[in-house]
Parts: structure tokens; C-alpha cells; sequence
């Protein structure tokens, strides 16, 4: 599961992100974001702040990002609102990072569905990679961490590495989108099966054959 303890704050930690403010182009955005709440309710935009705050984290360290405590009390210093809040959203959703992590964040699902399809042999190709679990390979690339059900039950087994869902995968298939990114390539997203383009069954169809090149209405026939 996703490591949900809070990074311990420090005077280290505290020199590199007491002071941390927008960018130009962030402050831009922060102030639309807010913008799309009505009055009184701007406290609801902690989530996308969140989120923007955590990616402005990994564009000034190369990696997917994270959220410092200092940057979540930016947050509430921003939207007026008590830290804890922010505290208690930054914790609850896997989606922010509560510790450093690497560039690249494999979150591979443990799921049943995955599990029966082979999870076990992805999780075992990032171990063999010295991916550490909660933390980060002493190359800077990657940061390993086992998940729950992310929905993709239907291509499984599956893995999200920072924004991008990769399926039907095999141990081979994950080296070799690892290898592509290691070398700062952009593997295709999505399933990984040849010949398969979303989650279609794999090979001809056995029903809803008239659907394949037009949007057949069926009712009639039933």
C-alpha cells in the first residue's frame, strides 16, 4: 500500500521549502482554479491546489513531486483555511505524495484481477530494478509503491507511472517501457497487447459485430 506517513519537518526541510511561493505561471493558474468556486467556498479548491502545488514541487526537483509540509501550509496560508484541512486531504488521497519520490512513481495494482493476471511477476521486474519501496533508487529514477483497484480490471494487470496508465502487461512489456523512459523516451500509454487499442477484447469479435464500424442500434432485434 501507499506509504501515508507525513515527510518529519526539520530546519533542513524548512530552509529548502519555508519560502516556497508560485511561479508566475502557477500564481496564473492558482487564481483560475479558485476562480471556478463560488464565493465563500474557495476552500473547495484545496484539491487542484494540491495537485498543482505537488507538480511545481517535481518541476524544481526532476521528479513526480511531493508535498513538504511548509508547501501544505502554503496552501492554507492561500486559501485561508486551518492546515490541518489541508493535512487531512494531502493524506487521505494516494494521489499526493507525502514523501520525496523519484522521477518516475510505478504504482503497480495488487488487486485480485491484476493479482490473477501476473501482478506478481511486474512487482517482481521493479525489485529486481532496486526499486525501494516508499522511497527512492539510489539512481533518482524510481519510487516503487503497491496499490489498490485503479480501475483498469478490464486489461489488467496494470501499472500508472506518474500521469499514464500502462496494460496488459508482462514482466518483458514493463522492462521495456521502464527502459524507455530511463532513456527520457515516451513509451505509448495505455495497453501494451498488439493489435489492441482500449480494452475491446483481444482478437475477432464474438458478439455486437455490427458494432465494429458503425454505432448499430441492436433493440430492435431483442
Amino acid at each position: 500500500m501507499a506509504d501515508r506517513h507525513l515527510y518529519p519537518d526539520s530546519p533542513e526541510l524548512r530552509a529548502r521549502w519555508g519560502n516556497f511561493a508560485w511561479t508566475e505561471a502557477n500564481a496564473a493558474k492558482a487564481k483560475e482554479v479558485v476562480a471556478r468556486y463560488p464565493e465563500g467556498r474557495q476552500r473547495s479548491a484545496v484539491m487542484p491546489l494540491l495537485d498543482l502545488a505537488q507538480r511545481q514541487v517535481g518541476a524544481e526537483t526532476n521528479t513526480q513531486g511531493w508535498l513538504p509540509i511548509p508547501v501544505m501550509e502554503f496552501i492554507a496560508a492561500y486559501l485561508d483555511m486551518p492546515v490541518i484541512r489541508v493535512v487531512e486531504v494531502a493524506t487521505f488521497y494516494t494521489m499526493y505524495n507525502l514523501i520525496p519520490v523519484g522521477r518516475f512513481h510505478v504504482q503497480v495494482c495488487g488487486t485480485t484481477p491484476c493479482m490473477l493476471r501476473g501482478s506478481d511477476d511486474l512487482i517482481s521486474a521493479c525489485k529486481k530494478r532496486g526499486m525501494p519501496t516508499g522511497g527512492v533508487s539510489q539512481d533518482g529514477l524510481w519510487t516503487f509503491t503497491e496499490v489498490e483497484c485503479m480501475g483498469n480490471c478490464a486489461s489488467a494487470p496494470m501499472v500508472q507511472i506518474n500521469d499514464d496508465n500502462y496494460e496488459d502487461l508482462t514482466a518483458e512489456r514493463l522492462d521495456a517501457v521502464l527502459d524507455a523512459l530511463a532513456r527520457g523516451e515516451t513509451p505509448k500509454a495505455g495497453t501494451q497487447e498488439p493489435g489492441r487499442h482500449t480494452v475491446e477484447p483481444s482478437g475477432a469479435l464474438s458478439n455486437l459485430t455490427a458494432m465494429v464500424s458503425e454505432n448499430h442500434d441492436y433493440r430492435g432485434e431483442w
